[in-house]
């Protein structure tokens, strides 16, 4: 069996010492993205930005839930509602779900992106530790 993989090995030996591969390099948009979030980091995490960005979506979902409330598609509850329901309590109630929805959703988008950034500043700072113990070694072993 030797006899056949000895020419293979000698190939992969030969053609893969002058190749490299370096799976802790990073991309290009890698880069982009830990530029990116080293600029905006700390104004994405400011309440107000959050409550800017993601109300319009907490409102949409307010929106829905008064469009099925009034739709009247269930005239047990509509019936019951008409007799016993402040309106306003729905307005409230509407109104704490879209702020809620808008500020827990960019809060986890958040932790989400720096949890990235993270990952990706130790795979930099490894592969830049990898890279100084290279040339540390070729420097030695040329002297």
């Amino acid at each position: 069996m030797d006899v056949f993989l000895q020419p293979v090995q000698q190939f992969v030996g030969r053609h893969c010492q002058t190749t490299t591969f370096a799976p802790d390099m990073l991309t290009d948009k890698e880069k982009m993205f830990l530029d990116y979030w080293a600029k905006n980091r700390d104004r994405q995490k400011k309440l107000f930005y959050q409550l800017a960005v993601g109300l319009p979506f907490g409102l949409l979902l307010g929106a829905i839930i008064m469009a099925n409330f009034f739709s009247g598609w269930y005239k047990r509850a509509d019936m019951i509602a008409n007799s016993q329901f402040n309106p306003w309590v729905l307005y409230i109630a509407v109104l704490l779900i879209a702020v809620f929805f808008a500020v827990f959703s960019k809060k986890f988008q958040w932790d989400q992106q720096e949890q990235r950034y993270k990952e990706l500043l130790h795979k930099q700072q490894k592969n830049e530790n990898k890279n100084q113990e290279t040339h540390e070694n070729d420097v030695q072993e040329n002297a």
